[in-house]
């Protein structure tokens, strides 16, 4: 049987590029100004342009607690928000009435705040990066992985399908990516709650402190695909980003999903690497068969994990994929 390799087709929705950390290869930071927030208006534009194109998430995302920033919260309550996560709720909503299922990557959150948002997501996530105490953190508070493991535990409370994953080559070793995995398995093996793990390559930005630093090779980010793949179950997705690397290399390594891809919106976290578009991607996966999904998998479906406010709009995008295949 052919080996079967899924993705998602979504629009990318940075709600704001304001942050409180400051990380050694980030490009996406930007300080607070008048279009530093993502209006009402855009976003509504863009899911009504996503859901004509077939999209079935929206992939929300902002700067970690950037209303700890001068000048932020004031940006907010001129479009009538008192905090980027009553912001970020209203926007699902949004995306719900649109018929797409939200899922949100907001940095750091508390159990309280997890709760807020899971009524209007279908899946959440935060990238560990890494456990290892790396330079390229120092100026960033939520990189602490402490914080950022008991986030991932707190959602496995919640029953939040859930997303994270690790950052190769920001100054860690391969020891440091083993030990990153097990804490994974480790938070997953207690509440079931992981649907995927992405192991995604460094790509050094211009004008950033890490600019001039080595990229990982594909034989490195192979092993470190390997290592994932022997130490995770196989119901979680190993997922590799195909706009960043070279991805049919590396299917064969391990790779399970290719992650969300945009047929409208760029990736904004690296601008400067295009999204493949849907026919590449079968270019990609070579001989094995390549499948659409939602941003919940199918097992966290039939477990029930999603709120009543969600729960129609699931039923009927995961019809819609079953008369698709």
């Amino acid at each position: 049987m052919a080996r079967v390799i899924t993705y998602s087709r979504n629009v990318f929705l940075p709600l704001t590029t304001v942050c409180r950390n400051s990380c050694g290869y980030c490009s996406f930071r930007t300080p607070v100004k008048s279009d530093a927030l993502l209006s009402p208006t855009r976003v509504r534009k863009i899911l009504s342009l996503g859901a004509a194109s077939g999209c079935t998430e929206a992939l929300f995302t902002f700067g970690e607690r950037p209303d700890e920033v001068e000048g932020f919260p004031t940006l907010l309550s001129h479009n009538g928000y008192e905090s980027i996560l009553s912001y970020c709720q209203a926007m699902c909503r949004e995306s719900l009435a649109k018929g797409l299922l939200p899922h949100t990557n907001a940095g750091v959150l508390t159990y309280k705040e997890l709760a807020y948002l899971k009524k209007v997501n279908a899946s959440m996530g935060i990238m560990l990066e890494t456990t290892a105490p790396v330079p390229a953190h120092r100026q960033s508070p939520g990189k602490n992985p402490e914080l950022r493991i008991e986030m991932i535990e707190n959602a496995g409370k919640l029953r939040i399908p859930f997303t994270t994953g690790i950052l190769v080559g920001i100054g860690e070793g391969m020891e440091d990516r083993e030990e990153s995995l097990m804490v994974i398995r480790d938070l997953h093996r207690r509440y079931d709650h992981i649907q995927e793990v992405i192991i995604q390559n460094f790509c050094p930005k211009e004008g950033t402190p890490m600019a001039g630093m080595p990229v990982p090779t594909n034989e490195e980010m192979c092993v470190t695909i390997g290592i994932a793949r022997d130490l995770l179950p196989k119901t979680v997705a190993i997922q590799i980003p195909p706009n960043l690397i070279d991805a049919g290399a590396l299917i064969p390594c391990g790779v399970d999903d290719l992650g969300g891809v945009s047929p409208l919106t760029p990736d904004y976290i690296n601008p400067e690497h295009p999204w493949p578009g849907i026919d590449r991607l079968r270019e990609i996966v070579g001989n094995a068969t390549l499948k659409e999904r939602l941003c919940i998998y199918p097992r966290f479906i039939e477990k029930g994990w999603y709120s009543s406010e969600i729960e129609g709009l699931i039923k009927r995008l995961e019809q819609k994929m079953q008369e698709r295949s």
